[in-house]
């Protein structure tokens, strides 16, 4: 266990005990005493070659700052240490832009609108106007049954429905969380970037400080018990596959097979099984969706850090839809959720728009795998 811990970021009191107790430290001119030990400071150690700068950005590197580490192996690595520091210090004092108030005014003058879909309700939020939840329910003729309930109004409502319909086309699914912290009272999180301009609110992550260790005297690039102990963890790791699965109740069922398609179908004893193409996965379209949508989702956790929770992709270019003349096309939303059951999996599916469709997957299978997205949502899962 002790070289997983030294090949990852760790705090600083176990910085400390794997330095001082598990391994050997030489004494001399390298040697320093430990900064005050915070659990608040992530380390990160790596081990580069021997063709190596000390970079010029983030922590500062001291020609003294160093300490002789021995293995149990009788390897030796020189690693440097950095200055600990969080690179935000003075950031507030020097803000002179504008305050929360004036920065979110675009937000009330746009007529703007933030959505939240989950498996029944969708959650409406109209920036100075209303908070409302509602289901829809389509019934034969295309009659649309709404169940609604009003969380919250203010008086200025003004814009008029074509303006309500526009903006809820565009189906901005920016809020984060929605809880009913007491009976009837409740509290929702949104997110925006138009707040990212103030320190304050801007999103700080605490920096890895980087540790570095070169390899002395003939030693491996890497200690070989780190190398022996990642081979066996990668041969226990249970093979990724991807996901299939078919739900669905009343007439329709669906079918999604990741990175293939998505179908709905009905099986009838005497005609047959009738199946219409929702969508077929495309690399190219996904990604130029991905340009302007946000195809990865995350969830802070309760050591501070973000963890993706959402993963979303585009499938276009479904059968032919009746009422609109273009294909059919859906958005894919895999959800990892927590259950007792490992293998238990709930699938939905909305049509927030005709023939436009959101599929929602979710599952504790998932879990593991969205932490492999890419910038585009792309998952490192075999076909």
């Amino acid at each position: 266990m002790v070289y997983k811990l030294l090949d990852g970021p760790v705090s600083l009191p176990l910085l400390r005990l794997l330095l001082c107790g598990v391994l050997q430290l030489s004494p001399g001119t390298g040697s320093r005493s430990f900064p005050s030990l915070s659990d608040d400071i992530p380390f990160r150690i790596t081990w580069p070659g021997a063709e190596f700068s000390l970079p010029t950005t983030g922590g500062l590197y001291k020609p003294d700052d160093y300490v002789i580490v021995t293995t149990v192996d009788n390897e030796r690595y020189k690693c440097m240490l950095p200055s600990v520091g969080n690179g935000d210090e003075g950031e507030d004092q020097e803000y002179k832009g504008l305050g929360p108030a004036e920065l979110l005014e675009p937000l009330f003058k746009q007529s703007s609108c933030s959505y939240r879909i989950e498996s029944y309700w969708t959650y409406e939020v109209c920036h100075g106007k209303h908070i409302r939840q509602y289901h829809e329910e389509k019934e034969t003729g295309q009659k649309v049954n709404i169940q609604e309930y009003y969380l919250g109004a203010t008086n200025t409502e003004s814009e008029t429905k074509e303006a309500e319909q526009e903006e809820k086309k565009r189906m901005r699914k920016n809020i984060l969380s929605v809880a009913e912290v007491t009976t009837c009272e409740y509290e929702l999180v949104i997110l925006t970037p138009l707040l990212c301009n103030h320190p304050k609110y801007r999103f700080r992550s605490s920096p890895v400080n980087d540790i570095f260790c070169q390899s002395m005297h003939g030693s491996p690039l890497r200690p070989q018990s780190l190398e022996r102990l990642e081979k066996q963890e990668e041969e226990m790791k249970p093979p990724l596959t991807a996901p299939r699965t078919n739900e669905g109740v009343g007439w329709w069922k669906y079918e999604f097979c990741y990175g293939k398609h998505v179908q709905q179908y009905h099986e009838d004893k005497g005609a047959g099984k009738s199946i219409i193409v929702v969508g077929t996965w495309n690399k190219e379209d996904h990604n130029m969706w991905s340009k302007k949508n946000s195809p990865r989702s995350y969830q802070w956790m309760e050591d501070g850090e973000q963890k993706v929770r959402v993963v979303s992709h585009f499938y276009g270019n479904g059968d032919l839809c009746d009422l609109t003349g273009k294909p059919r096309q859906v958005v894919v939303k895999l959800k990892c959720k927590e259950s007792e059951s490992p293998h238990a999996v709930t699938i939905y599916m909305l049509e927030p728009q005709t023939c436009q469709y959101i599929l929602g997957v979710e599952s504790p299978v998932i879990c593991k795998i969205l932490d492999t997205a890419d910038e585009y949502g792309a998952l490192s899962v075999p076909s």
